[in-house]
């Protein structure tokens, strides 16, 4: 596996894996990686022939200075989990090679980033946009993938290419999960070991909400519950539980296809979020 952290020796290094027109799929990553990152390696292996990951944690979708100091940072073993997930090339890029002195650029996405992320975590997305239209120029890749237990950055990613006609295939993988259903995340690491415990109740919940809706309940009221069943299971702020249309992210007050479960909640001081896809012949699951 090829480690790559100046940006002039990307191209030629992303040329050579390419050799005579190979497919390649790359994998954005902000490092501290768990078996939902390597998911998205053997999707990836699946659509391409060779794979290469990014690892960067982006200074600018983090609109609290605080969460990003504390965001873990793993290279080492980061390195070695992509090695042995069969990745053909990483690239660890610095702020200062993505935005060095005078960036002045800066995508915006209308409409779908605007709720729900979007108005928690002013900023936010114009950082992911910004960030991932920057990896996909540098790398070229054929194809994406991108975890969809962040929803909404998926659907601003494939907006964003779409727009800007990237030529560059968005794949999007499902969720990974623990064993007890808590969405595998980076920033579990940061929860403490009652708060772990406590965390479950957010998949729980969305289970519960979904099942009801798609049995024919009110959403209204679902979503209340929900709420109220987080906020009894020891979580501090329940930010938004919404039934959203799955392409456009607008809220929901009746169920309609495609549609999408969508939570962000705070436990022990660490900001979770989940989504589960609900369909209406009551079915709904991971």
């Amino acid at each position: 596996m090829q480690i790559i952290r100046e940006l002039q020796g990307l191209k030629p290094a992303v040329a050579a894996l390419r050799g005579a027109g190979d497919t390649l799929a790359l994998v954005p990553t902000m490092g501290a990686l768990h078996d939902g990152h390597l998911a998205l390696v053997a999707e990836a292996r699946k659509h391409a022939a060779r794979v290469t990951a990014t690892i960067f944690v982006n200074p600018l979708q983090f609109n609290d200075p605080g969460d990003l100091a504390r965001y873990p940072r793993t290279e080492e073993a980061d390195l070695a989990r992509l090695e042995a997930a069969g990745c053909d090339l990483v690239w660890l890029p610095t702020p200062a090679q993505l935005y060095p002195d005078g960036f002045a650029t800066s995508i915006s996405v209308r409409g779908v980033s605007e709720r729900w992320e979007g108005e928690h975590r002013p900023g936010h997305f114009d950082g992911v946009a910004t960030v991932v239209a920057k990896l996909l120029l540098a790398v070229r890749p054929t194809h994406a993938i991108f975890g969809e237990k962040d929803w909404q950055q998926l659907a601003v990613i494939r907006r964003v290419e779409a727009d800007l006609g990237m030529g560059v295939a968005i794949l999007g993988q499902p969720t990974v999960r623990e064993a007890d259903g808590l969405a595998m995340s980076s920033r579990n690491a940061l929860l403490s070991p009652e708060h772990r415990a406590e965390a479950v109740a957010l998949p729980a919940a969305l289970q519960a909400a979904g099942k009801e809706i798609a049995a024919g309940g009110a959403v209204g009221p679902a979503l209340e519950r929900a709420k109220a069943t987080l906020r009894a299971e020891g979580f501090s702020d329940v930010d938004y539980v919404a039934l959203v249309d799955a392409d456009s992210l607008e809220p929901l007050e009746s169920p309609r296809e495609p549609m999408r479960l969508l939570a962000a909640a705070s436990i022990g001081g660490v900001r979770l979020i989940d989504n589960i896809p609900v369909t209406s012949e009551q079915q709904v699951g991971w």
